[in-house]
């Protein structure tokens, strides 16, 4: 992805989506993720080792920590030393049963991950991440974790699609301007998948043996003088702008209205994303 201490993210931004992503979540994912950790399994507690992957500020686990029980070790994975010392500085201390959280850091980039570097670990996890790989890098994320016989809990991927209520023309030509974006070649050469991922790492970790279940995990966003909104209209529009400069013009007029509407607590809107859990199947030499 990008070099250790690249910051790709300003840590307002996610502090400031932190409460639409934690309303978003599938919590539904929960039940089968449970089941599937290891103390589960084995009828004993046992310490589960989380590792989450583009932590950002930790919002997964201030999330995630007080929702499953038992004695949790968190790897919180960034390549922004900033972020990761907040996130460090923020995680919780307990489980749902009031077992121990413990914390540590590990800055560097994400893709590199093998089976092999995953030993041990009992669930990877990352929030709006995925969209953010490429093809290849979805394909070596599965295997890995399927390698390593470790779940999945991959939230808040983008879907390709966003509604605004009242409905404006230019909202579907901005829409797939933005997915186009997304889809772009950045600037290391790599083609990111964007709205794709979810298909992707469906296949990926499929083709890995693994079961996967996604549930929808919509954003939904409005009210007087709601922040978030504001916030993401203007991230909205200008990558749309970006990916296509002719439509600047209309677009920022566009944009005045929205965010006058915004303000009055005229318009809502809901940002459509998706949670992936994948549960790899036994491993070789394993019984099943």
């Amino acid at each position: 992805m990008t070099a250790p201490g690249q910051p790709r993210f300003a840590p307002e931004w996610l502090q400031l989506r932190e409460s639409a992503d934690a309303a978003a979540r599938a919590a539904d994912l929960l039940g089968p993720l449970r089941t599937a950790l290891p103390a589960a399994r084995d009828g004993q507690q046992q310490r589960t080792v989380i590792r989450d992957l583009g932590c950002g500020t930790g919002s997964m686990g201030r999330w995630l920590a007080g929702r499953l029980p038992g004695p949790q070790h968190w790897i919180l994975h960034d390549h922004d030393p900033a972020l990761l010392a907040r996130a460090a500085d923020a995680m919780p201390t307990a489980a749902s049963d009031g077992s121990a959280v413990t914390a540590v850091t590990a800055c560097g980039d994400l893709t590199g991950l093998t089976a092999a570097a995953l030993a041990g670990t009992s669930l990877v996890t990352a929030s709006a991440l995925l969209d953010l790989l490429t093809a290849d890098e979805v394909a070596a994320l599965a295997a890995a974790c399927t390698g390593a016989g470790c779940p999945a809990l991959l939230a808040l991927s983008v879907a390709g699609r966003v509604d605004l209520t009242p409905y404006e023309p230019l909202d579907d030509a901005l829409g797939a301007a933005f997915n186009d974006h997304q889809r772009r070649t950045d600037g290391a050469g790599r083609r990111l998948l964007g709205p794709d991922a979810v298909a992707a790492a469906t296949t990926a970790f499929q083709r890995q043996g693994a079961t996967v279940l996604t549930r929808s995990s919509p954003w939904r966003l409005g009210g007087p003088q709601d922040a978030v909104t504001t916030a993401w209209l203007h991230g909205w529009v200008d990558a749309a702008c970006e990916q296509r400069p002719e439509l600047e013009e209309r677009a920022q007029a566009y944009l005045a209205r929205r965010l006058a509407a915004c303000a009055a607590g005229e318009l809502t809107v809901t940002v459509h994303h998706t949670d992936l859990l994948a549960l790899p199947g036994p491993r070789p030499g394993t019984a099943g």
